[in-house]
């Protein structure tokens, strides 16, 4: 037998068109597109009519062992997101405890998630207050990037994350420029964020509204801006996480268009949810910033169609039903975070292609092909001769009603349970392998790699 698998019968998305095809795998890697290939391969998957997407590649997860592991450890949070098709995630340096800050500390921790993961991953480093003399050692470690919060993070537990004032950002930037990786921001205000929330909670406004008042569109602008002048003074690779406003991406297609090197990425949640929605899940769908206005959410989607969005990442923040829970509902004792990775494939190819008619090949471009070359993933993000066999198989004719007991989550909770999603991914192939199916869930041990950069990434075009 020429080839150990062949998937037949499927809609193959190349990074250039849907092609009915057989795909040939062989060795870990994609070895062939083509006709007629089925007979020689040692095992078949027959698709029937499904469609053929390389694994998503999720560049915004949080995994929150060691420390935190009751929120969510590496062995479930991998699961979670092969059994919605993703096949790699970067993880974020918190929630963990210790936050990974400190070259030892990242060393420590990769060698956690060696064993434990079902997905190929890679790790970022943080930047904090006093940790400059750490930004290489984690480079040298293999960081893809290092992630900073303008906005007010943490807590007083020591080793736990923090934020930097506009000064220790930039003498980051500084640093990690000389690094050539890139910095991942949280742009939002402290300053205004931190005052509007003590001017609710003084005048006992407490409720969802006044949280998603304190937290306006405005500041999240302004804290682009601020941080597109700093960096500007800096050689660094800006990239701006979870981007909530049209506005804000305006700013970031404005300074890649003067010669910045800048990219950018939104989350499933600011493009499906909205602040009406908010009200109706509550808790749940709590995160930051806040989730917009449906105007605001119409207005993002165009920018998404008109490609000026680089990458969609899932912001997974899972923590235990405990933590969104307040026993006098003050909606700011309630942790911040959307679980969702488990539904970035299925509902975003609901939302932007069922729906909205996104065409696919622009679909994988967001979720696997950008990510790849942005943060310099060799080999990974398209369905390509020569690329690692890194496959989802999603069903588009499937429709289910999302239950927690669909959910591989640490703690079984989201802010998507009850919808109705009208496609499902049934299988997942990391390197050739089948890791997941719909029917029998996951069959082997885990065996995700752990991955480091090589090659400069590029922004949207």
């Amino acid at each position: 037998m020429e080839y150990s698998l062949v998937i037949t019968n499927g809609h193959v998305v190349t990074p250039t068109q849907v092609v009915d095809a057989d795909l040939a795998i062989q060795d870990d890697k994609i070895a062939a597109i083509g006709n007629d290939l089925a007979d020689q391969a040692e095992h078949v998957i027959d698709a029937a009519g499904q469609m053929v997407l390389p694994g998503m590649i999720d560049s915004h997860v949080h995994i929150n062992e060691p420390g935190r592991s009751d929120w969510e450890d590496y062995h479930t949070g991998s699961q979670a997101l092969a059994a919605g098709g993703t096949t790699t995630m970067l993880v974020m340096p918190l929630n963990a405890l210790p936050a990974r800050t400190t070259g030892e500390e990242f060393k420590r921790q990769k060698e956690i998630a060696e064993g434990k993961s079902y997905v190929d991953f890679g790790l970022y480093g943080g930047l904090v207050p006093g940790n400059l003399t750490e930004i290489q050692k984690m480079a040298n470690e293999g960081a893809m990037g290092f992630k900073a919060f303008m906005a007010t993070t943490g807590s007083d537990i020591p080793g736990d994350f923090k934020n930097v004032d506009d000064y220790q950002l930039l003498k980051g930037m500084q640093e990690i420029g000389k690094t050539g990786l890139p910095i991942l921001l949280h742009a939002e205000n402290a300053a205004i964020t931190d005052g509007l929330a003590a001017e609710k909670i003084s005048e006992g406004k407490t409720q969802i509204q006044d949280y998603v008042d304190s937290r306006p569109p405005f500041v999240e602008i302004e804290a682009v801006n601020r941080a597109l002048y700093l960096a500007k003074q800096t050689n660094v690779h800006l990239h701006f996480v979870h981007l909530s406003t049209p506005e804000s991406v305006e700013r970031v297609t404005a300074a890649r268009k003067s010669g910045q090197t800048v990219t950018c990425e939104t989350c499933p949640h600011y493009l499906i949810l909205d602040r009406n929605q908010f009200e109706q899940i509550g808790p749940l769908a709590k995160c930051s910033p806040a989730l917009r206005d449906p105007k605001i959410v119409k207005g993002l989607w165009k920018k998404l169609f008109d490609g000026q969005i680089d990458t969609i990442g899932s912001d997974h923040s899972p923590a235990p039903m405990s933590m969104k829970e307040s026993p006098d509902h003050n909606i700011f004792d309630i942790w911040g975070g959307v679980s969702g990775c488990q539904n970035n494939v299925d509902l975003l190819y609901d939302e932007a292609v069922k729906k909205r008619g996104l065409p696919v090949v622009d679909f994988v471009k967001l979720i696997a092909e950008r990510p790849a070359s942005l943060f310099g993933i060799a080999n990974k993000g398209k369905l390509q001769v020569g690329y690692d066999a890194d496959i989802t198989l999603l069903d588009p004719n499937q429709s289910y009603i999302l239950k927690p007991e669909d959910l591989y989550y640490k703690n079984k909770i989201s802010a998507y349970t009850g919808f109705t999603i009208h496609d499902r991914v049934t299988t997942t192939i990391l390197r050739g392998r089948v890791i997941y199916t719909l029917a029998k869930g996951f069959h082997y041990q885990p065996t995700g790699k752990f991955l480091t950069k090589q090659r400069v990434g590029v922004g949207a075009k």
